[in-house]
């Protein structure tokens, strides 16, 4: 019973959060930088430029464009992450929608860039950190990383850096060099925020369950672990698993570990470079 309530407690916090990091994401967006032609990377900054083009409502736009997006992270990182996800869009959109309605705070260009990319950092970071997810261009870039050479946010970038100079052609390039600036601010808002300042990080779990824990690892995120043999002063003799992922990843893991063992100690680190294709590792097929 202890357990369920736990569990409870820690899934309305979840959706407690997730709704305050939409609000304030869809706040930074309406309130900061559309009205002055900011644009936000990735799957919402291409719904801006085909909501500003075709007057269709930028809401809506955000739900349909990340449809085959969240259909992908779902296959990669499982059911839990597209309820959070699915969640955390609609009430993205549904907030975006109310403040579409509400008077920009500044007309000044350099404090929408700078007040607008914090806030919007501010708010996708809080919903990251609780396992959600307002645009489906990371989970896109974790499956393309796995293929390729590039990392997480090599991908990100290249995909950003293209909507910025299509903006640049259509609203001048003034703005997408303002637009660069907000992501600039919005990702290192994002990794304080997320708790890393790099895109890869380490997890070293503490457990009993060595072998099985692992194999739910492989098969839910499809991350590869190394076992080592361990000796704690009281606990006695305990594995160690060492596995190397993403930080979109990092809620999923936790609660792997928590169904599979409450016992286990886990530590999270950063992980400044990578060198070989530890965290390339494609997931098993069922």
């Amino acid at each position: 019973m202890k357990k369920i309530n736990n569990k409870m407690g820690k899934n309305i916090m979840s959706i407690i959060m997730l709704t305050i990091g939409t609000i304030i994401a869809a706040a930074a967006l309406e309130c900061f930088l559309i009205h002055n032609t900011i644009l936000d990377g990735g799957i919402t900054g291409v719904s801006i430029i085909v909501s500003k083009l075709t007057g269709i409502p930028l809401a809506l736009l955000v739900l349909i464009l990340n449809i085959p997006f969240v259909y992908i992270g779902y296959k990669n990182l499982g059911k839990s992450f597209l309820v959070r996800t699915v969640y955390s869009m609609v009430s993205f959109s549904l907030f975006l929608s109310f403040f579409g309605h509400i008077t920009a705070f500044t007309d000044e260009i350099l404090l929408a860039t700078v007040f607008g990319g914090a806030l919007l950092g501010l708010g996708v970071g809080i919903v990251i950190h609780f396992g959600g997810c307002v645009d489906g261009t990371e989970s896109v870039a974790i499956v393309i990383s796995k293929k390729t050479n590039l990392s997480v946010g090599q991908i990100v970038l290249i995909f950003n850096l293209i909507i910025y100079g299509t903006a640049g052609f259509i609203f001048g390039f003034d703005r997408a060099m303002y637009s660069l600036l907000t992501y600039l601010i919005t990702f290192k808002v994002i990794d304080f925020v997320s708790e890393g300042l790099e895109q890869a990080k380490a997890a070293l779990i503490i457990t009993e369950k060595g072998t099985s824990l692992s194999k739910e690892i492989y098969n839910k995120l499809g991350r590869t672990t190394t076992t080592i043999r361990g000796k704690g002063l009281i606990s006695g003799e305990k594995e160690v698993l060492y596995c190397v992922l993403t930080r979109i990843e990092i809620y999923e893991l936790k609660h792997i570990v928590e169904e599979m063992d409450e016992s286990a100690f886990v530590t999270v680190l950063d992980v400044s470079d990578i060198i070989g294709t530890h965290i390339k590792s494609n997931k098993k097929k069922s």
